[in-house]
């Protein structure tokens, strides 16, 4: 990956693009659950969504893998997709981008008003 694409994203269009062309070739209802499990995993990633493509490319692996077996999705993930994604991420509650900045700002304004006292 050269300097231009890493500074305008293109890298991770182009790994996007190919994940998508290859969740395409699955079964409706693997499709169907690649979707699912990329809506709740992207609400994990970091600014740019770097941290997110081994896991996708992972994620869409097995599925290949288990759709080329015959198993159905019920087999592979039983109910609770959201639950193996939040494994998936880490711990359950791992922070966003969107908690970082939240925690940041806080701690910012924090510091701000810890120097006066509120009456």
């Amino acid at each position: 990956m050269n300097f231009w694409e890493r500074i305008t994203g293109s890298d991770i269009t182009k790994e996007l693009k190919t994940f998508e062309s290859r969740a395409k070739k699955l079964p409706t209802d693997y499709q169907a659950t690649w979707e699912e499990i990329n809506a709740h995993l992207w609400l994990h990633s970091d600014f740019t969504g770097r941290n997110l493509m081994p896991i996708l490319d992972g994620v869409l692996g097995l599925l290949e893998e288990t759709a080329a077996d015959g198993q159905s999705i019920q087999e592979v993930f039983g109910d609770d997709i959201q639950g193996f994604c939040l494994a998936l991420v880490g711990e359950e509650g791992a922070k966003s981008f969107r908690d970082k900045w939240r925690e940041q700002l806080n701690n910012n304004i924090a510091k701000k008003l810890g120097n006066r006292r509120i009456k």
